[in-house]
């Protein structure tokens, strides 16, 4: 999708046929504007995922697994609809081979103190940005 274009139908069989990327990247991304990030993901095998910055929602295409997140285990099936809130330690468990998802990071970045101590030490002492 173009900066010029303000809608769009992206289609999940044409984003999945761009994975593996050149360096076998298992996610590709469909759509970037203002703070939206739209990527399709098909993981390999269990991933620690590092807390992010923004809330992200996941997708599930098709496959299923279990969320790890804020002390919690949760199933998930096609059709499900996950939130992990800016900052969270989370992972994915148990995933079938043909788990699909739609990532999506969106909203302002949220600086926890998690972020603030890995990305700037010096200022995490301090208690500043």
């Amino acid at each position: 999708m173009g900066d010029s274009d303000r809608s769009s139908v992206i289609r999940s069989a044409e984003a999945e046929a761009r994975i593996p990327g050149p360096a076998g990247e298992r996610a590709v991304t469909i759509l970037q504007r203002g703070t939206l990030d739209v990527a399709l993901s098909v993981p390999l095998g269990p991933k620690q995922q590092t807390p992010h910055v923004q809330d992200e929602v996941y997708f599930i295409v098709r496959g299923r697994g279990v969320l790890i997140h804020d002390s919690k285990r949760n199933r998930f099936e096609p059709g499900d609809l996950l939130f992990v809130a800016a900052g969270i330690e989370h992972q994915f468990e148990d995933m079938t081979e043909d788990l699909a998802l739609w990532r999506v990071f969106y909203g302002p970045p949220a600086v926890t103190s998690q972020h603030r101590a890995r990305h700037w030490p010096s200022r995490s002492k301090r208690g500043t940005i």
